[in-house]
């Protein structure tokens, strides 16, 4: 891809100016061998609701893999007891309902989240929708397995993928549903006394 856009290019720009954009594009010192060289585009926040409870709490948080096949933990752990309903946090179609290495799995490809469109994952799940189905915000998508999860106690282990990418599941939230704390009254400007 890369190739070809700087072919074009060679009859327009001097051979100075393409040497020093592949320059910059791939011998930047700050890049380990084998990472990407260009950053992940943002996350939206177009969660609208926990894929369990409230605000569960968090077991295990996303810690990302420094490789492929480094150790990790490639998303996040939400306390949750079994039979508890799994919804979808954001609008999408269902990509994946099945069995992996013996796991319940439901995976969601996320609408309007660019390309290629991000994907949550839920496990282990006992799906309630089939490869294929709409899901809304909010929309019940299975229910959390009481075996199957590597925590202590039962949870739900939650997933976020752009391609082959692993990033924050959190980070689909936006911060006024990730705030947790006590509410907090503010007071009223302008209101007479009784």
């Amino acid at each position: 891809m890369y190739a070809q856009r700087f072919t074009a290019l060679l009859p327009v720009l001097p051979v100075l100016s393409i040497m020093t954009v592949v320059t910059v594009a791939w011998a930047d010192p700050q890049v380990a061998p084998g990472a990407r060289a260009f950053p992940e585009p943002p996350v939206p926040a177009v969660g609208r609701v926990w894929p369990v409870g409230t605000r569960p709490a968090v077991v295990r948080g996303w810690e990302p893999p420094a490789g492929p096949y480094a150790r990790g933990h490639r998303g996040v752990d939400l306390a949750a007891p079994p039979d508890t309903p799994v919804r979808a946090v954001a609008a999408g179609r269902v990509s994946f309902a099945g069995l992996v290495a013996g796991r319940g799995v439901v995976s969601v490809e996320l609408s309007a989240t660019g390309l290629p469109p991000l994907r949550t994952t839920y496990e282990p799940v006992r799906a309630s929708l089939r490869k294929g189905d709409e899901v809304a915000p909010g929309q019940v998508v299975g229910t959390l397995e009481p075996t199957g999860s590597h925590c202590a106690r039962t949870c739900l282990h939650w997933g976020l993928l752009r391609g082959r990418t692993y990033l924050d599941p959190l980070s689909l939230l936006p911060p006024w549903l990730r705030r947790s704390g006590p509410s907090r009254l503010l007071p009223v400007l302008g209101v007479p006394l009784p």
